[in-house]
């Protein structure tokens, strides 16, 4: 695959503040990349920079090979969704979705026909006639996603599109951006702080912490090979075990602590580490033969199963998910046990 965009050294300070670290980044023809991260961390300003919204305060940014740094934004060929929606007001619903269109000199009847594709998408045909004002939040969300994709820029970016609309459509839509995707064959660069949005629609997720990259990879990536606590704790739901990883004679490793002597992969360094361990990697056994135990202080019912918590001694609570025929009592003493080989282990 090749580059569409890549950023060397960019980076964004205001006076003592430090915005953006400078950052490297490649986004590839055709991929559909995440910028995923809590508020302040970057995410935006980097999206921001990449639309030529904000000058950098230092680095490049390359799209399609060439330097496009100090571009004007309506010269790049990016197409951007805003949170804010930036409807024209005065426009009707229609209207609003042919203007790139007819800025782009289109023919009247192939303008027709991709705005009545474009409404058909977002489920919006009955409201072609309204002016935004008319619309609830949710709705006018949906017109701007369609007036961007109605026009199929090759790179599209979009701040947090979906945060205006309930579950049921916000799910709806997650599908409708995935086949546009698919579809339309462009670079799409996606601002949000869902880490399950994040994990559905992306073929890598950048997960940006403290104005920098976190950790750059595939959601498998990021979910079961954290390259960090921080990543551990953003991307799902984790078990934090820390302690002193031993390299053993016969070659195996495990996790010193005064709570615990726990195996861990065979690949771990030695040093001070953290094992990690996914709630759905646990599981109930016997007090007899577990690595940890202790008493149930909480079961909570999450639909498909339950979300129990277990007093192991440490200043948090072990977070596991066991089926509904399995789950334990408030005050029962179980043990918990899990492979090895199938957690990770991060530095802290």
């Amino acid at each position: 695959m090749t580059a569409r965009l890549h950023t060397v050294g960019i980076s964004k300070q205001y006076d003592s503040v430090t915005a953006l670290s400078p950052t490297d980044l490649e986004v590839q023809d055709g991929e559909f990349l995440t910028l995923l991260g809590p508020s302040g961390s970057g995410k935006t300003t980097l999206l921001q920079i990449i639309a030529g919204l904000v000058e950098p305060s230092g680095g490049q940014l390359f799209i399609s090979g060439k330097e496009a740094t100090r571009t004007a934004a309506g010269e790049r060929g990016i197409g951007m969704v805003f949170q804010s929606y930036a409807l024209f007001p005065h426009l009707s619903v229609w209207e609003n979705i042919a203007y790139p269109l007819r800025m782009r000199k289109m023919d009247k009847p192939a303008i027709a026909a991709a705005v009545k594709d474009a409404l058909e998408m977002v489920q919006m045909g009955a409201y072609a006639h309204r002016l935004p004002r008319e619309l609830s939040g949710g709705q006018q969300q949906r017109i701007a996603l369609a007036r961007c994709f109605v026009y199929k820029p090759s790179v599209i970016l979009l701040d947090e599109p979906l945060g205006a609309l309930d579950k049921k459509l916000r799910e709806h839509m997650q599908s409708e951006i995935r086949k546009l995707h698919k579809e339309l064959g462009a670079t799409f660069i996606y601002v949000t702080h869902d880490q399950e949005e994040a994990l559905n629609l992306s073929d890598r997720i950048c997960l940006m912490n403290n104005s920098r990259i976190e950790q750059l990879g595939t959601p498998e990536d990021l979910y079961d090979r954290p390259a960090s606590a921080f990543s551990a704790q953003f991307i799902g739901y984790s078990n934090l075990l820390p302690g002193t990883a031993r390299r053993e004679t016969d070659g195996s490793a495990t996790l010193q602590h005064a709570r615990y002597a726990l195996p861990l992969r065979s690949d771990a360094k030695a040093g001070e580490v953290a094992l990690v361990v996914r709630p759905e990697q646990a599981a109930l056994c016997s007090p007899d033969d577990a690595y940890l135990k202790g008493a149930v202080t909480e079961v909570v019912f999450a639909g498909s199963d339950y979300r129990v918590l277990v007093d192991i001694g440490g200043d948090e609570p072990f977070l596991l998910r066991c089926g509904r025929r399995d789950a334990p009592a408030v005050g029962d003493v179980v043990g918990l046990r899990w492979n090895a080989g199938h957690t990770a282990v991060v530095h802290v």
